[in-house]
């Protein structure tokens, strides 16, 4: 297959990667936290980390968990915000030997138990504002240590001590809980856990390139969600493509230690976690923003210093826009304006150009792609409305439903082949027999059409999925949640266009209870699903559209009839 996208790389971008040159995630990590243990990694509410506290805090920790006798292949959980436990949490998990099992610490509690005992997870590291979640649900999942984490814990000891305090008792954000221990179960403090690991010996993982580093939830179309088994090869292939792409625009930094990334997108997100290990590759920093919906605090951490990478999805680039302030930040260090997640509407990046002056540049990417895919050139002076050209190793062909490789400029499922890639989903046989084509490539359920110039664009999807604000829902485990309100006979899913989101939620419902209000069922919603998978709209019916052996009629629904 001619890989006419070569021809468009930016002058000095290497056309493959090599993941053979560290043994592991692992491996590469340590590398940099030995090279750059002076150099700071992040600031979190001007809190400041270093890479060699980063080693020490991951080693301590690391060490707990590997005094609790775990598995060689155990899952650890790790339901935490934009806060310093998170990298810390991720890498000890890492080093110790283990899987992460990134969590949305937005879930409900059905939500949360589905996770965890689909990844068979026995150890969940969570902020305690969410442990009355886990507090529902622990006794039917396989969770046998849980490590409770403070928001304070890693700021510092005044300011630490008084966040935690605020948190608890002025803004009353952490709800009450109890968690019941049986059977051996045990709960520990974050604090106390890296206290009494750092009193124990810590051995680094022998992980190989091919071992399980994550399995990183997406949704699923049977109504749960799914684990993408992502390897370090895959995560280390994608950290070096990633590398490769975004450093032209980085070069006059100069120092590349001194670049300052903003996590502002939540670290359990691919897009975020895959940014985040890049910043560890380079040395870089994070500014980590843990409520990037106070507009407010953002801006004025925008503010505090030079930013140079600014990942975000086109709901947070458009609420910033909108912000009165934002006008007022200095813009001049800006190299990289990266948009992903969902689709980037021109609107949004004609006014993010003429407000920042540095383009917006749109990439395309999924969980099973370890993020990105596909990306724009990060040296582009305008928006172009495409996925961009594929990233260093990777393959992109589009494909008809059989498998074929269709002429370019012909539109078809878009199919990706690469180290990348994940090598399937857990425990999904099924699944994995649909995902793969039989010469390798993944079945994306995107429809694109790849021009000339090897730029693809997307154009419709296969999948009913719907995709709001960078999150997948699938209609079917909304369908499957909303059928069980009382007073619902049926109920049927679908996305509409929104300005906002991308995609809105639109709920079909058919009741024989005429009691039942729209309210009602949004309630139900409310409680059931976390806050991106509940109805923007819902539109009470006679019947549904169906087919002749009674499926219900999305397309139907879609078109308005």
């Amino acid at each position: 297959m001619e890989k006419i996208w070569l021809n468009s790389y930016p002058s000095g971008v290497a056309h493959d990667v090599n993941p053979d040159q560290f043994r592991s995630l692992v491996h590469m990590l340590e590398e940099s936290f030995q090279k750059n243990a002076s150099s700071p990694f992040s600031v979190c509410m001007e809190s400041w980390m270093s890479y060699g506290q980063l080693d020490n805090l991951s080693a301590a920790l690391g060490a707990w968990l590997q005094g609790k006798g775990l598995e060689p292949d155990a899952r650890v959980a790790i339901m935490l915000p934009n806060i310093p436990q998170f990298p810390v949490t991720m890498a000890a998990v890492l080093r110790a030997g283990y899987t992460c099992v990134n969590v949305n610490p937005l879930y409900t509690a059905r939500e949360l138990e589905h996770q965890l005992k689909d990844s068979g997870s026995t150890v969940i590291v969570v902020l305690e504002n969410f442990a009355a979640t886990l507090a529902e649900v622990m006794a039917n999942t396989p969770i046998k240590h849980v490590v409770v984490a403070s928001m304070g814990d890693l700021l510092g000891f005044w300011y630490g001590h008084w966040l935690t305090f605020a948190v608890r008792h002025l803004a009353k954000r952490v709800p009450a809980y109890k968690l019941t221990l049986a059977n051996g179960q045990t709960a520990t403090s974050f604090k106390q856990a890296v206290s009494q690991g750092a009193m124990k010996p810590f051995k680094s993982a022998t992980a190989a390139l091919d071992s399980i580093a994550f399995l990183q939830y997406t949704g699923g179309t049977t109504g749960l969600s799914k684990g993408a088994v992502l390897t370090h090869r895959n995560i280390v292939a994608a950290v070096l493509q990633a590398e490769a792409w975004f450093t032209p625009a980085l070069e006059r930094v100069g120092d590349v230690r001194k670049i300052n990334s903003i996590a502002a997108l939540p670290l359990y997100h691919i897009f975020a976690l895959s940014l985040c290990l890049l910043a560890i590759r380079w040395g870089s920093y994070l500014t980590m923003i843990p409520n990037p919906r106070d507009f407010g605090g953002f801006v004025a951490t925008l503010k505090k210093r030079p930013f140079h990478l600014l990942p975000a999805v086109n709901t947070l680039f458009n609420a910033l826009l909108q912000h009165p302030q934002f006008k007022t930040v200095d813009f001049s260090s800006l190299c990289a304006s990266q948009a992903g997640g969902m689709a980037a509407l021109a609107g949004t990046a004609k006014h993010w150009l003429e407000v920042t002056g540095c383009p917006m540049v749109e990439g395309w990417g999924m969980s099973e792609t370890c993020a990105i895919g596909t990306n724009n050139p990060v040296l582009a002076k305008e928006f172009s409305g495409t996925i961009g050209l594929p990233l260093p190793g990777i393959d992109i062909a589009i494909k008809d439903d059989e498998g074929n490789s269709l002429p370019q400029g012909q539109s078809g499922e878009i199919c990706i082949r690469g180290p990348n890639v994940m090598t399937g989903y857990y425990r999904q046989p099924e699944e994995n027999r649909h995902a793969f084509t039989m010469d390798g490539f993944m079945r994306t359920g995107d429809i694109g059409v790849m021009d000339e110039h090897g730029y693809t664009t997307i154009v419709d999807r296969k999948k009913d999925m719907i995709l709001v604000s960078g999150f997948n829902v699938f209609p079917s485990e909304l369908e499957n949640v909303i059928s069980l309100c009382d007073g619902v006979v049926e109920c049927a899913v679908i996305g509409v266009p929104d300005e906002k989101q991308g995609e809105a939620i639109k709920a079909f419902v058919v009741k024989d209870d005429p009691q039942l209000t729209e309210e009602d069922v949004a309630r139900y919603c409310q409680q059931n699903l976390t806050g991106y998978k509940r109805p923007k709209y819902i539109e009470f019916r006679d019947e549904l559209p169906k087919s002749n052996v009674g499926k219900i009629l999305r397309r139907e629904l879609r078109v308005g009839k």
